[in-house]
């Protein structure tokens, strides 16, 4: 079974899956020549192939996802003008701008295919990916194509959003501190010159002349350390006082006290015409001090996990009208609607079994991975997974009201509470560390005072 399209390939195993690679069954689904382990694989090739698009299947041996597992998922929810509004990233009178997480994102294939939707439609401006986020930025006219067909067309060839009902939360995360940015480029800015200017001083020229021009260095660094000091240095000032009015001792007390030791002596000694001082010295403390506090911060957003339920939910559900069966966003389910959840779907809310035989997976919820039976009538908590087939159900609660919501807002999940202990004692220690310090640097000051001043 030669594949001439794409000698790259020629060799392929025919055991395999064209799209995926995984193993095809006895009988796999054959098309265009080519094997196939389940009809979603051949759906996504028959696409990629009609658009033209074959390329995909010659940057890796694998390039595809399986589709054999994937459920269909229904996007009506993304109609609803609520919803669009909170998922967009920005929109004006002719296109729209929209980023999704996409967690089957795992190859340079992934990437030439996503990057190239305005081949297979034409209202697609723009797509780039963030590899490593699994995230793709798509920009795209609102005016030919819906957000819901954005991402009926996403899902069609493997690459479903995972949209969850947290992204509909109106509480925002608090916006990143961009002042040590500044306060880290001024105080860099005044290290690379004060020790530029302080070359007289490195080289030892002694000279009446030389000596002259390094002293007008000194008062030009003594000028350029002084925005330093007062503003990419101010934050450790503002916590070592704050912590001697509370009668507490923090790590930045010592740290205030040593620079206002060099800044003083620095401007006694050129103010004195003593020495050069040790300018350069203070700046680059100051300028590592800040790099320091800058890589806490990124380190802090990027491992920073805190999540209620909304970030497992899914953001719509099955309700059930007189119509027929309609898709809403979870937010607004309400207490009274029926839904239905079938096999492999979370339970949104506390409900009511009304249809079908349940067997409920908590380990969610408890940890306990073993279906639980449920019959006609009996209670069903939020955060259970299906694992049988179809059943319809009766909401008796809203889904911040449900035992799942309880149960996570518990004292015993409290971050406070967790990690209470952990911070006494770091605190117990910055404290003890501290007043060594203070009392070793206060020994060594009247040791030294009365036998070298100088």
């Amino acid at each position: 079974m030669e594949d001439t399209a794409h000698p790259e390939r020629s060799n392929f195993n025919t055991d395999r899956c064209y799209h995926c690679g995984d193993a095809c069954d006895a009988s796999p689904v054959l098309y265009d020549q080519k094997p196939f382990c389940c009809e979603g694989c051949k759906m996504v090739y028959s696409i990629l192939s009609e658009n033209n698009l074959e390329t995909f299947y010659t940057l890796n041996d694998r390039p595809g996802t399986s589709q054999k597992d994937q459920h269909p998922e229904k996007y009506e929810y993304l109609e609803d003008e609520d919803v669009i509004s909170k998922l967009i990233d920005f929109r004006d009178k002719e296109q729209t701008r929209i980023h999704f997480y996409l967690p089957q994102i795992h190859c340079s294939s992934c990437i030439w295919l996503l990057e190239h939707l305005h081949l297979l439609d034409k209202a697609i401006i723009q797509a780039r990916v963030n590899f490593l986020k699994r995230q793709a930025f798509i920009t795209f006219d609102h005016s030919q194509l819906s957000l819901r067909q954005l991402v009926e067309l996403l899902a069609r060839i493997g690459y479903p959003p995972l949209i969850r009902l947290d992204a509909l939360d109106d509480e925002q995360q608090p916006p990143v501190d961009k002042a040590i940015y500044y306060k880290l480029g001024l105080a860099g800015f005044v290290f690379g010159n004060v020790m530029l200017l302080s070359f007289p001083e490195y080289l030892g020229l002694q000279s009446s002349e030389d000596a002259r021009l390094s002293l007008y260095f000194g008062y030009i660094n003594l000028a350029l350390i002084i925005p330093v000091l007062l503003y990419s240095g101010k934050d450790y000032f503002i916590s070592a006082w704050e912590g001697l009015r509370q009668k507490h001792l923090n790590i930045d007390v010592p740290v205030s006290l040593g620079i206002l030791a060099l800044f003083l002596r620095s401007a006694y000694e050129i103010i004195g015409h003593t020495g050069a001082g040790y300018l350069d010295s203070l700046a680059g403390l100051i300028f590592f001090l800040l790099i320091g506090k800058w890589f806490q911060q990124i380190t802090y957003n990027k491992i920073h996990f805190e999540r209620d339920y909304k970030s497992y939910f899914p953001i719509s559900c099955n309700l059930v009208t007189e119509k027929g069966e309609k898709q809403i966003p979870l937010n607004k389910l309400e207490k009274g609607d029926r839904l239905y959840i079938r096999h492999g779907e979370l339970i949104p809310a506390d409900s009511i079994l009304l249809e079908g035989p349940a067997h409920i997976d908590y380990s969610f919820v408890t940890g306990e991975s073993d279906p639980v039976e449920k019959k006609n009538g009996d209670l069903i908590y939020a955060g259970g997974r299906q694992t049988a087939g179809l059943i319809k159900i009766n909401v008796i609660k809203d889904v911040s009201g449900s035992y799942l919501t309880q149960l996570w807002n518990d004292n015993s999940f409290n971050e406070g509470q967790t990690k209470g202990s952990a911070i006494r004692l770091a605190d117990w220690v910055a404290r003890i560390f501290t007043a060594i310090i203070l009392t070793v640097a206060t020994i060594t000051l009247l040791y030294w005072l009365p036998r070298d001043v100088g």
